[in-house]
């Protein structure tokens, strides 16, 4: 036998050997995919009829999924001949190096543990958090996306979120709408706060309970100033906060109540 069939012959050996060692870990792959999709639509179906909150099953459903899939990795490794004892210790000694190297993704993945522990906000709740305003739209891992009042999408790190103050508006479920109005000083005080406490018990989206109140805040330079304050459900705050400040404005001028302007006098030289 030449040189030439034995090399040949060993690189089939080499292909049959190894052929079927790919082709399994393809099959395995295939298949661990297809049973981790199942399972994790299984724990879906299961948390919903548990009454699981939205936010928990978003979360811990992108949790299962990266844990199952590390585990599929490292059964196809196994499957294709890669010491799975000796990839344990290089994976837990690259854990260490990216670990330290991400203190701050791991800071944020801690802080998503804790918002979910504590639950300071949920999907859909308005919350105003590291100087932005939004909508909760949703809790990951290490991020939580909201919907800025302007349509804009803010990702903010979970841990700056946990660590930081929160300021939750749906909570409650309502909400204090706070505006100040100035009139001139010769104004009647009395007429004035029936003027706007009629605006405001006009608006059909202010409640009757809180009820809205208006009351002199301040006696400044040049106007007298009033605190008006209607309440309103979260959903409706922006279109009571101008809806309000719009017909407060008509009433005023239809009551024949100045609002304070500054006015330019022009002097004329007499030559």
């Amino acid at each position: 036998m030449d040189l030439e069939s034995i090399d040949t012959q060993k690189w089939i050996d080499l292909a049959a050997e190894y052929g079927i060692k790919v082709l399994g870990a393809i099959i395995i792959w295939i298949i661990g995919s297809w049973v981790i999709k199942k399972i994790l639509k299984t724990t879906k179906k299961l948390m919903s009829k548990r009454d699981y909150d939205e936010s928990l099953q978003k979360f811990l459903l992108n949790l299962l999924g990266w844990v199952f899939k590390i585990v599929l990795i490292v059964v196809v490794l196994g499957t294709v001949g890669v010491e799975t004892t000796s990839f344990a210790a290089i994976l837990a000694a690259a854990g260490l190096a990216i670990g330290l190297a991400l203190q701050g993704s791991l800071g944020n993945f801690a802080g998503g543990v804790l918002i979910m522990i504590f639950r300071p906000f949920k999907i859909g709740d308005l919350i105003e958090a590291q100087g932005e305003i939004g909508v909760v739209k949703e809790i990951e891992i290490f991020t939580t996306k909201l919907t800025g009042l302007s349509n804009r999408e803010i990702i903010i790190p979970n841990g700056s979120l946990s660590n930081g103050n929160i300021i939750n508006y749906t909570t409650e479920g309502t909400r204090r709408v706070d505006l100040t109005f100035g009139v001139g000083y010769d104004s009647d005080i009395k007429k004035t706060k029936d003027v706007l406490m009629n605006v405001l018990t006009s608006h059909p989206k202010v409640l009757k309970t809180p009820a809205p109140t208006v009351n002199v805040s301040e006696l400044a330079d040049s106007s007298i100033n009033f605190a008006v304050r209607p309440w309103c459900t979260a959903d409706n705050y922006w279109d009571v906060y101008f809806g309000i400040t719009e017909n407060v404005k008509e009433a005023l001028d239809k009551a024949g109540i100045e609002i304070p302007y500054p006015h330019q006098v022009e002097i004329r030289k007499q030559g």
